[in-house]
């Protein structure tokens, strides 16, 4: 029981490095793409991050709520230490969210530069405080207990720097992956070409900082460096420079969609190779069934995780159904009315009114499921529980499939007034 919730917190980074990674990095390219030229790359970065840019950090406040509720001890003793480079990571949060709300703003171009630059900065900042973060762990710098490692060489050392470099770079690596990806999807073939440059550059740095890792580590975090040197850790290590090699293939070979997998491959590889490599110790003296709340308190956490999933999972998998099919494009978005040539064909479209019929269907299931579980007692609750539940799901899906019963998108006609 113990063991459960520090296999979801890694599974979590690995999630929030891929995706939340993914974003920063494009935060990054921006430094790369100044003045007139670089515009069609900015605007390609911040339409096709748009969607997504929020929804990416709900696997941070995952695995801090995983943390502090499952492991106190071991997280108190984390954030007590660690404060500088945790509120460096939320300053250039709140600065890099600041900054993309404002540029959609009626920013003049100079402000807009100014902003553009606050916005790439923070990019950069935040992933690279995350880094020094997890080096201060890897390499046992935080001892258990309120504030009793040092406040600067528990994360300013060259694990952590290492691991911070190696952060940034593998997230600009990811971003001109996706990025390329989307563009090409969109037809915009020269973005597409500028981004696999990037991706390609970010790759082999990415590529150099992980070679260069175990020589930094054999002699600044010699626990972790013989994990990782031995048993499944190195197995872990091994799969991840093989799924990191083989993405930088497909992208000299423009395949963007496998180079997705490869590289997202390669991160959570490297990821579960950092937990095999710790365990059984969480931190220095302090095993994970030590740091571990009780069986009763996990129990509650992990229902609640069980009944959070049955919302998130189909909530991500339609918003990135929806960004992937290209719903998201300006250039093909659908009239937000009727069309005036088609109104009374899709108005007698019997799917789509199958459609919404059942999508009001399963909402109305759903609040009463809702309704009888606050209100009632005993078995009753239950059977209120599974309708909510079940209610919901089904609602994702009948919205899906409202979805698809829509006529084919077209472009934004011009208005007549």
């Amino acid at each position: 029981m113990a063991e459960i919730p520090i296999v979801l917190i890694l599974v979590g980074l690995a999630a929030y490095t891929v995706l939340g990674g993914a974003d920063f990095g494009a935060g990054l390219w921006e430094l790369t793409a100044r003045g007139e030229r670089g515009a069609a790359l900015r605007d390609h970065t911040h339409r096709s991050m748009a969607p997504v840019w929020e929804a990416n950090h709900v696997w941070l406040i995952f695995v801090l709520v995983m943390a502090w509720t499952c492991y106190p001890e071991a997280f108190g003793s984390i954030v007590s230490t660690l404060t500088i480079p945790l509120f460096v990571a939320g300053v250039g949060i709140i600065l890099r969210g600041s900054s993309y709300a404002l540029r959609a703003g009626s920013a003049t171009p100079r402000e807009e530069g100014r902003i553009s630059l606050l916005f790439a900065f923070s990019s950069v900042l935040t992933p690279f405080a995350l880094g020094l973060v997890v080096g201060g762990i890897a390499s046992g710098r935080v001892p258990v207990g309120n504030a009793q490692g040092d406040e600067i060489t528990s994360w300013l050392n060259g694990t952590s720097l290492l691991i911070g470099a190696l952060a940034v770079a593998t997230a600009a690596y990811l971003a001109a992956v996706y990025l390329a990806a989307d563009a090409r999807r969109i037809g915009s073939d020269d973005v597409a070409e500028a981004f696999r440059t990037r991706a390609l550059a970010a790759g082999v740095v990415a590529g150099a900082l992980a070679v260069a890792g175990p020589f930094i580590l054999s002699s600044d975090a010699p626990d972790i460096y013989d994990g990782l040197t031995s048993g499944a850790g190195l197995v872990a290590l091994l799969a991840s420079g093989a799924a990191g090699v083989g993405a930088l293939a497909l992208v000299v070979t423009r395949r963007y969609g496998a180079a997705r997998v490869a590289a997202a491959t390669a991160v959570a590889a490297i990821v579960a190779g950092w937990g095999l490599a710790q365990q059984p110790e969480i931190l220095p003296g302090l095993t994970i069934d030590e740091a571990a709340a009780s069986d009763t308190t996990i129990t509650a956490v992990l229902i609640g995780f069980a009944v959070g999933l049955l919302i998130l999972v189909p909530s991500l998998v339609y918003l990135f159904r929806l960004l992937l099919t290209g719903r998201f494009d300006p250039a093909t978005a659908p009239w937000p009315g009727p069309d005036p040539v088609d109104a009374a064909t899709a108005t007698a479209d019997p799917t789509a009114h199958s459609s919404l019929r059942t999508t009001l269907i399963v909402g109305a299931v759903t609040a009463l499921g809702a309704g009888v579980t606050f209100v009632s007692d005993g078995p009753l609750r239950g059977v209120g529980v599974a309708l909510m539940l079940g209610g919901a799901v089904a609602c994702f899906l009948a919205v899906a499939s409202l979805d698809e019963a829509d006529p084919p998108a077209v472009p934004f006609p011009t208005p007549e007034r």
